[in-house]
């Protein structure tokens, strides 16, 4: 049973050969170990060159040869196939390799008295002899308190600063004529067509184009709009001006009424 100084670590081990990667515990950064080669490795690799070796001599001059060639590379294949269940010489390699490994990966780590993880170099505040989580270095974290600080005197600016100062006022933002939107001028930047808001002949109340009763005295604003009519003894035809009460225009003739 493998047993690492730092439980932060992983195994590259093939069977060719065995190599480690150990991490820091704040960072997460790896360190690598060397790679070692399998002995078994190296050995089943000449295995199977020795079978392939007496499998070509073996096809060339043909009878009894030819058949220790094709027992050869089948014993290869079983050593083969053994070693990828990882073979008790494999892993006696393994465990030796694992300890070589971690003391290479020790050289490169600190342990924290405080709370036991092991951090690389980068991690570790020599002047206190603690990882930078439980003693963060002076200058690092002063510049990080002073942007922190920045960040809360330009939040409390930015809630109490006035970025805006149009005047609020209710608008037609889409145009009653094209029923496109309409912009934010006097007139629609599709068709022309006024964009002023109606005022009430009674309240004086702003109304959208569309509405047809005033929202604060709900007069009917559609009636309010038709022009007044004329006063009476007014002839509309020619706009001569009767007595009371004529029936008919004293100009024109028009009927009156």
């Amino acid at each position: 049973m493998l047993q690492a100084f730092t439980r932060n670590y992983h195994d590259n081990s093939t069977d060719a050969g065995h190599q480690f990667t150990f991490y820091c515990d704040i960072c997460n950064d790896g360190f690598k170990s060397s790679f070692i080669e399998s002995d078994t490795y190296k050995k089943r690799k000449g295995s199977r060159l020795l079978g392939q070796g007496i499998g070509l001599a073996g096809s060339l001059l043909g009878g009894r040869l030819a058949s220790i060639g094709y027992a050869a590379e089948r014993g290869s294949n079983i050593l083969s196939d053994r070693f990828e269940d990882k073979s008790p010489e494999w892993q006696r390699e393994h465990e030796q390799a694992f300890i070589m490994a971690q003391n290479e990966a020790k050289q490169h780590f600190h342990r924290c008295p405080n709370c036991n993880k092991y951090v690389c170099d980068h991690c570790f505040n020599d002047d206190e002899g603690l990882c930078t989580s439980c003693a963060p270095r002076q200058e690092i974290y002063v510049a990080q308190a002073r942007a922190q600080a920045m960040k809360r005197n330009i939040d409390d600016a930015g809630a109490t600063a006035t970025v805006w100062q149009g005047k609020i006022e209710s608008k037609t933002t889409v145009c009653p004529v094209c029923g496109k939107p309409a912009g934010t001028g006097k007139f629609c930047n599709n068709c022309g067509a006024s964009m002023e808001l109606k005022e009430c002949p009674r309240c004086g109340a702003k109304n959208a184009q569309t509405v047809r009763f005033c929202n604060n005295c709900g007069m009917n604003l559609d009636e309010a709009a038709q022009p007044a009519p004329p006063p009476a003894g007014v002839c509309q035809a020619c706009g001569y001006e009767n007595a009371p009460g004529t029936k008919f225009c004293g100009n024109c003739g028009a009927k009156l009424g």
